[in-house]
């Protein structure tokens, strides 16, 4: 079963970038865009316009018709399975010890939905982030602290949280294993 097209085109723009030898800084500055969009739109935090997306196209030397090929919207059943051996592992920027595997993701009327499962090493790091879509965290197993910038949550197994992913936000494991969480972003469609 094939991802949303929203997620294969964040995948492809990393894809190619990595084929090139190219930076992320080298394909801003080629792009004209801020190194943090570009990481936020390969790690499908964010999803460009138009106009950004053809500027990231161009700045990678592709041809447009070949940048889409194979990327197509297409009817699916009525009944999704995904094997767990299915789940695509991706990493994203600036994050020692998290262990994100892709479940599904899908594009649903004016939103795209992102599930994931989400490991959190003991000790793992990264700074406060952003991201362009309201977060449900789901904890499965462990104990974790949701660190945001007035205020830092403690949950817990069972506990659940929904939050505007737009405010700065980080977890950290409070335990000497590893934290499961499952992690849901709904992304808005962005019309600029």
């Amino acid at each position: 079963m094939q991802d949303d097209i929203i997620i294969r085109i964040s995948q492809r723009i990393k894809e190619l970038r990595k084929d090139r030898g190219i930076t992320i800084q080298e394909l801003a500055n080629r792009a004209q865009v801020t190194k943090g969009l570009i990481s936020q739109i390969e790690n499908s935090r964010t999803i460009p316009s138009l106009i950004v997306l053809i500027e990231i196209i161009k700045a990678l030397d592709v041809d447009l018709n070949n940048f889409f090929k194979d990327i197509s919207s297409q009817s699916e059943s009525l009944v999704v399975i995904k094997r767990r051996n299915e789940y695509e592992h991706f990493e994203k920027e600036s994050a020692t010890g998290f262990d994100y595997h892709r479940i599904f993701s899908r594009h649903i009327k004016n939103t795209t939905i992102d599930i994931v499962l989400l490991d959190l090493q003991p000790g793992a790091s990264r700074p406060m982030v952003q991201t362009e879509a309201f977060e449900y965290k789901y904890i499965i197993q462990g104990q974790v602290s949701y660190e945001f910038e007035k205020e830092t949550i403690t949950l817990e197994t069972g506990d659940s949280m929904l939050f505007d992913g737009r405010l700065f936000h980080t977890p950290h494991n409070l335990g000497n294993t590893v934290v499961s969480m499952l992690v849901i972003y709904f992304f808005e469609e962005i019309n600029s």
